[in-house]
């Protein structure tokens, strides 16, 4: 299948936070993009991710003009999710770490409105995706990070209400269930 001239597909599961980033990015840039969904509850990829990233086999895939860019591959590991899979101490301790990391977030982000001030940009982008499993972590761990962190909250609550990012957010219910299928919690 030839690409058309300019065009940008999109290759991704609808639950990557990567992902996600990516295709907010391409929203607030007004990029016109296919999306392709790509199922990562089976095991086996497709061959147009097969083709496009033949070592790796992940998602996102950014094509643009039929070839994969490959400036646009994550270069970060996917890491098991701490607050989830772990237990006891160690559950107790990636909760601390979660919420330590999130009022920092809450200290840089101050009074503003986003992280670089009025203008929605390259940070809200790329840390907005991460807000899909907060109601998760809070009925996995009794906790409210409504309390802990509120003008955080406040900023995802302004980040829902960009098109670029309703499109992308899906119910976060439906992410948790997710997640618990895949790290095996009851």
């Amino acid at each position: 299948m030839a690409a058309a001239a300019g065009e940008v597909t999109c290759v991704d599961f609808w639950a990557n936070g990567f992902g996600m980033r990516a295709r907010i990015a391409l929203r607030e840039l007004g990029v016109a993009f296919r999306y392709v969904e790509e199922d990562l509850r089976v095991r086996e990829r497709s061959e147009l991710v097969r083709r496009m990233n033949p070592i790796h086999r992940s998602v996102p895939v950014l094509i643009h003009d039929g070839r994969m860019r490959r400036q646009w591959l994550p270069q970060h590991p996917r890491h098991p999710d701490k607050v989830l899979k772990s237990k006891g101490e160690e559950k107790a301790a990636a909760k601390e770490e979660l919420l330590d990391q999130l009022r920092r977030l809450e200290e840089v982000l101050g009074d503003r409105t986003f992280f670089a001030g009025d203008e929605f940009g390259f940070l809200d982008a790329v840390l907005i995706p991460f807000s899909s499993m907060f109601r998760g972590y809070e009925q996995h761990d009794s906790f409210s990070i409504e309390i802990e962190c509120p003008n955080l909250m406040q900023w995802v609550r302004r980040c829902k209400e960009r098109d670029s990012v309703r499109s992308v957010q899906d119910d976060e219910d439906k992410m948790y269930e997710l997640h618990k299928k895949w790290y095996g919690i009851e």
